[in-house]
């Protein structure tokens, strides 16, 4: 099974290494590597042109002016020729070399459209410290309106449904994933499974995590999202997300979702 891997970047010069030689550890060797660079000032085509000949044909680089993170996203998506379409953004990198094959094993030939995980963060200048713990969980039947979600770093789905159901909507600004896997899984009801091992390390800073400003715009989009679809979230559906979230992020405990 050929597996797709987005990697959006811009400026990236700095962790973009970490990344490539993620990819390049899998023991799953049946990949394409998409790079969609937002037009990057410092070295970051220069590193990643350096990675190509070890990619052996499997790397595509496009280089262009585009609307931001989730327009670069959906560039790649639509260039991909894989079976199944997953993103790996260049602040982030696999946890271990065989995350790939047990994706793989997990969704060929088995009545699977999608697959997520858990996600491990890191601190942004220590890739070895971990700051936090999203241990993930099977989905129920409307989990959504609960505060649970998959962990976008981790989620993967075939091909075929990114045309069918479209791809990010960039309308919702720092919550795109959220509402593309709400509109995949609780809306259109793909088959999905949660597969309990860590995909990713995800280095703290990112656009839905370095502030806090882009924390309740990030809420105020995932409400925007849930009425889109006819949805009607609890009062206190904000709460029931961030709370959990806060109290690991203060006692270092294992955030598990809903």
């Amino acid at each position: 099974m050929k597996i797709s891997i987005i990697t959006a970047t811009f400026n990236s010069a700095a962790t973009v290494r970490d990344t490539l030689d993620s990819i390049l550890r899998q023991t799953h060797q049946d990949w394409e590597l998409i790079i969609e660079d937002g037009l990057s000032k410092d070295d970051t085509l220069a590193i990643v042109r350096e990675y190509e000949p070890r990619c052996k044909g499997r790397m595509r680089i496009f280089s262009e002016k585009d609307e931001g993170l989730y327009d670069a996203m959906n560039r790649g998506i639509a260039r991909a020729t894989g079976d199944v379409v997953g993103i790996l953004n260049s602040d982030d990198f696999y946890h271990d070399e065989r995350v790939l094959e047990d994706i793989n094993r997990a969704m060929d030939g088995q009545p699977v459209d999608c697959i997520y995980g858990d996600l491990m963060f890191v601190q942004a200048g220590n890739k070895e410290r971990v700051v936090r713990i999203w241990k993930g969980s099977q989905h129920k039947k409307g989990a959504f309106l609960r505060g649970w979600h998959p962990a976008h770093p981790t989620f993967y789905a075939r091909r075929e449904f990114f045309t069918h159901l479209g791809a990010f909507d960039t309308s919702y600004a720092v919550s795109a994933d959220f509402e593309l896997m709400l509109r995949f899984i609780e809306v259109a009801g793909l088959r999905n499974r949660y597969l309990p091992r860590f995909f990713v390390k995800m280095r703290m800073g990112g656009e839905s995590t370095g502030s806090l400003r882009n924390i309740i715009r990030g809420n105020r989009s995932i409400l925007r999202a849930l009425r889109h679809y006819g949805f009607r979230p609890s009062p206190l559906f904000v709460l029931q997300r961030m709370l959990p979230k806060l109290w690991a992020s203060i006692t270092g405990r294992l955030h598990s979702a809903l």
